[in-house]
């Protein structure tokens, strides 16, 4: 699995990926960004999550610095010991949240995805 950004023809970045760039510009090329790391700009611990979410939930904004494009991304943090400033790369996971808890059914829903861990 990776954790795929999108470069467009006027060399922005966009993480996830759409049609047209932050300019309107066409994609060009997927980039994995699970092969970077990156550095937290700022970060939160939700104490009340949805069913099925660990709790407490660390959760950070963390930017990528790739061929000198900045790319953001928000995601879950492996511990609750994160600071502002701190280097993490994504990490894969095969659950986000546990799948039978919920409204939803469990085969309607991708449940993997990645948490940034600090290096």
């Amino acid at each position: 699995m990776t954790m795929e950004a999108t470069r467009y023809e006027d060399g922005s970045i966009s993480y996830p990926g759409h049609p047209r760039g932050p300019g309107g510009s066409e994609p060009v090329e997927t980039i994995d960004l699970s092969e970077y790391s990156a550095e937290v700009i700022t970060w939160t611990t939700s104490m009340a999550t949805p069913p099925g979410v660990r709790e407490p939930n660390t959760l950070a904004i963390v930017e990528f610095d790739i061929e000198g494009e900045s790319v953001r991304a928000i995601g879950q943090a492996t511990t609750d010991e994160i600071e502002t400033g701190d280097e993490v790369e994504p990490v894969y996971v095969d659950e986000l949240r546990e799948p039978g808890a919920g409204i939803r059914e469990p085969e309607s829903q991708d449940w993997d995805g990645y948490r940034f861990e600090p290096v």
